[in-house]
């Protein structure tokens, strides 16, 4: 049986070579870098970071890089922006560009709009002016850069922006191992980002399609083909469907790629309660351990890790979890 890798994410919170160091030693893999809000070149020191620890664990890290895509998010808010719950709200103070203010405009009365992972809902509200006015649901503190989905509403962009390509071209000189493309919805889109690799001679750089919108999850099958490995990605992913049919939505793509022999990593709050406390709930150390039991290639945490109060805990708890499900798997054989 292959051994099931671990992942942390990069961020202040493992920014120092120690932390790097004893994160390695709790059985880390490697880490992925989220760059949605940085480039390869900003991170130049934390990327160094990580390579001196590698070496001074005798490992050498897999580095994940997360390009931008075609994600949706909110622009650079001047200030964190307090919405509460039964407040109206212009949209043009959400800064969001001009392609998805212009897709709001045309979404009916009613349409959702998830924040932040989904932690913040507000709903379009009818108007006459040009704008479009916001009704919030579930407030909270919005910050720049946080992600926006529109359920049942697709917006058109690029599969690449031109940041995601100046990094494609930067990987192997900063030691990337794999590209992570988030918000795959066609065989296309892998084909594109494949093809940019490949001429940035980065033809061994494997290629990870993350699945978190209906699209990916409706073209599943042609997917599988074009890249080494799929990712549930159950934030956004879980922002695309009603919450309660998430695990099911997780159990088809994690068969499929079983039939099909591809790998796939299972991502999103596995012990997100640890990103304050030091041990995890009893639910998810079992999410994890039934992860591996599914077939997962690859497990990976996000914020526990990036801007957590316990990086190398959190490794540790996602380590022994997983290596006890994998005795758990030779047993039962």
């Amino acid at each position: 049986m292959k051994k099931v890798k671990i992942y942390g994410t990069l961020g202040p919170a493992c920014a120092d070579v120690k932390t790097l160091e004893a994160m390695f030693r709790e059985g880390m893999d490697g880490v992925r870098l989220n760059l949605s809000h940085t480039t390869l070149e900003a991170s130049a020191a934390l990327v160094e970071a990580l390579h001196r620890a590698g070496r001074a664990c005798g490992v050498t890290p897999e580095l994940l890089i997360d390009l931008q895509g075609p994600e949706l998010r909110i622009g650079n808010l001047p200030a964190p922006l307090s919405l509460r719950a039964g407040e109206q709200i212009d949209a043009a103070r959400l800064c969001l560009s001009p392609a998805l203010s212009a897709r709001l405009r045309r979404c009916p009365p009613g349409q959702a709009l998830l924040l932040d992972d989904g932690k913040l809902l507000l709903t379009a509200e009818p108007s006459e002016a040009d704008g479009v006015l916001l009704r919030v649901v579930r407030g909270g503190l919005l910050e720049r850069r946080k992600s926006v989905a529109l359920p049942g509403c697709e917006v058109l962009a690029p599969a690449l922006t031109e940041t995601d390509r100046a990094q494609l071209a930067a990987a192997r000189a900063y030691g990337v191992t794999a590209v992570m493309q988030p918000f795959v919805r066609s065989r296309e889109d892998l084909i594109e980002v494949r093809s940019a690799l490949d001429q940035a001679g980065g033809q061994t750089v494997r290629l990870l399609a993350k699945i978190e919108n209906a699209a990916g999850l409706e073209k599943l099958e042609a997917l599988i083909p074009c890249c080494e490995e799929i990712v549930i990605a159950r934030g956004d992913l879980g922002n695309a469907m009603p919450l309660w049919t998430l695990p099911a939505a997780q159990k088809r793509i994690a068969a499929a790629c079983r039939a099909a022999g591809r790998d796939f990593m299972v991502v999103t709050q596995m012990l997100d309660s640890m990103t304050h406390r030091p041990v995890p709930t009893r639910a998810e150390v079992s999410d994890v351990f039934n992860a591996v039991l599914d077939g997962a290639a690859s497990v990976m945490v996000t914020g526990e890790t990036a801007a957590g109060d316990y990086p190398a805990q959190v490794i540790r708890y996602l380590t022994q979890t997983v290596r006890e499900a994998e005795r758990y798997l030779i047993q039962s054989l």
